[in-house]
């Protein structure tokens, strides 16, 4: 059906076409009068009755009551939890679109905010990173309320829109044996003496131990840790207590290392439990085999990792480049980097050892021209900042640049930058399209550098998640 076909048949009293689909899973359509109406639950093409929740001069809230006609890439949700109903888990937003429709949803998102928040478009749009769409979940954090009117404890994700726990018995995104645990959890809360003041398990798995974070409030009492034990031994998983803030969490008993690999480069990343890692292993092999592909860092090279985390891509890079440097925000995880590194170095093949490799601790948020100058030139970086975005560094590389050209108003060179240059290629790995945006603008605009690639990467299928990565050459 033509656009023009549409245009002219008018629509019967009430009922909306959807046109558009926003990132928060909402279809958008127009009233007559122009205005702006999103509706939950509806999908592009779709022909729909809503009932209005909120009302603005310009726009609308709606939720879809009644559906005319369906969408080609509507589907039957894979979680018996998910829905607009009242329960419904908040978890997922997007289950009831065709997996790869969100990943082109997620692109056009990447698109729009490149070129409406930055008039920046990439040269070329790369293959969406993609994987399992189901069990993907490593790592999440679970919510734990006893309810007294139902007489049982509930462990999952808060109802959409609500603070109330989902009464979860499944979870089709969790890995199928934690998901499987669900329900013995709730029995296990119920069981125990600390059932109220327990109102979180972290989960986070490793290739080879899943893991499980208790947050308690007060201290537990011998009967319950048998009785965590007991469940640890039943479904092999390993707990870990958390009585106060993340720096408190440690082993209930001695078990085996946390870890993951990236077998490609011959890495193996140990980390804790409450430690930041990525939710989706199956895309972080594949994003990290990508970034450095797209980095090609070659042997003579030196390369920095801004916001290195663990090492997730630093400890790679190092068994391509010359040297690297790994620059994080927090001292504690500077260390764990630099631990992490010493073990690949010390597990290397023989006669193949992993690059000159130096991890430094940095306020990121507040880099400067003369900052950036002081940890050195780099041939290439490699940026993966929080949702936040790298702005600061952005914008220090865009000052120095504006400061090398004698562009006016700049700002004269910090000492010692006559020697420095820009680096040739900067790999952005970003986890909000905003802030990507954003910082794309600078270094399109100000910093001298073209986008000549851009992709998103689905690291949250049925979620609004969107992830993605840039790449920036010099002009």
């Amino acid at each position: 059906m033509t656009e023009e076909n549409r245009t002219e048949k008018p629509l019967p009293e009430g009922w909306l076409r959807v046109d558009a689909l926003d990132i928060e899973a909402q279809g958008i359509a127009r009233r007559p009068d122009g205005k702006v109406v999103f509706v939950e639950g509806a999908l592009p093409f779709e022909l729909v009755s809503v009932q209005v929740n909120r009302r603005k001069n310009n726009w609308e809230q709606a939720t879809l009551t009644e559906l005319h006609q369906e969408s080609a890439q509507r589907v039957r949700p894979g979680c018996p939890h998910f829905g607009l109903h009242a329960g419904a888990c908040g978890g997922c937003k997007m289950q009831h679109l065709h997996a790869g429709a969100q990943v082109a949803v997620k692109q056009r998102v990447l698109e729009d905010n490149l070129w409406h928040l930055a008039k920046v478009k990439a040269e070329t749009l790369l293959r969406p990173i993609e994987g399992p769409a189901w069990g993907y979940r490593y790592r999440a954090r679970l919510s734990v309320r006893h309810v007294h009117k139902k007489g049982e404890v509930l462990v999952g994700f808060h109802e959409r829109k609500s603070r109330y726990v989902a009464d979860m018995k499944v979870c089709q995104v969790l890995p199928p044996h934690v998901s499987a645990m669900l329900v013995p959890l709730r029995e296990l809360i119920y069981a125990m003496d600390a059932r109220e003041t327990c109102p979180q398990i972290e989960l986070a798995c490793g290739d080879e131990v899943t893991a499980l974070v208790l947050r308690h409030l007060e201290p537990l009492s011998q009967d319950d840790l048998a009785r965590l034990r007991a469940f640890a031994a039943q479904h092999q998983i390993q707990w870990w207590l958390q009585p106060k803030g993340p720096d408190t969490v440690h082993l209930l008993d001695p078990g085996p290392e946390l870890a993951y690999g990236l077998p490609e480069f011959g890495i193996t990343m140990p980390f804790k439990p409450t430690d930041f890692t990525q939710v989706n292993p199956y895309i972080n092999r594949v994003l990290v085999s990508r970034a450095l592909r797209l980095l090609d860092a070659q042997a003579q090279e030196r390369v920095i990792d801004w916001f290195c985390g663990l090492g997730n891509f630093t400890l790679p890079i190092a068994t391509q480049a010359r040297e690297v440097l790994g620059v994080e925000g927090s001292e504690v995880l500077v260390a764990r980097s630099r631990e992490n590194y010493r073990r690949n170095q010390e597990q290397a093949p023989a006669g193949r050892p992993l690059a000159p490799t130096r991890f430094v601790a940095r306020n990121l948020f507040e880099m400067t021209p003369q900052a950036l100058v002081a940890d050195g030139a780099a041939d290439k970086w490699l940026v993966d900042p929080p949702r936040e975005g790298a702005f600061a560094l952005a914008k220090a590389l865009a000052d120095l640049q504006q400061s090398r050209i004698g562009a006016e108003g700049a700002q004269p060179l910090p000492d010692g930058a006559e020697g420095w240059t820009p680096p040739k290629r900067i790999v952005y790995v970003s986890c909000n399209p905003a802030t990507l945006a954003r910082d794309a603008g600078l270094l399109v605009h100000q910093a001298g550098y073209r986008c000549s690639a851009a992709g998103v990467v689905n690291m949250f299928p049925h979620t609004a998640h969107v992830e993605s990565m840039a790449v920036f050459d010099l002009v």
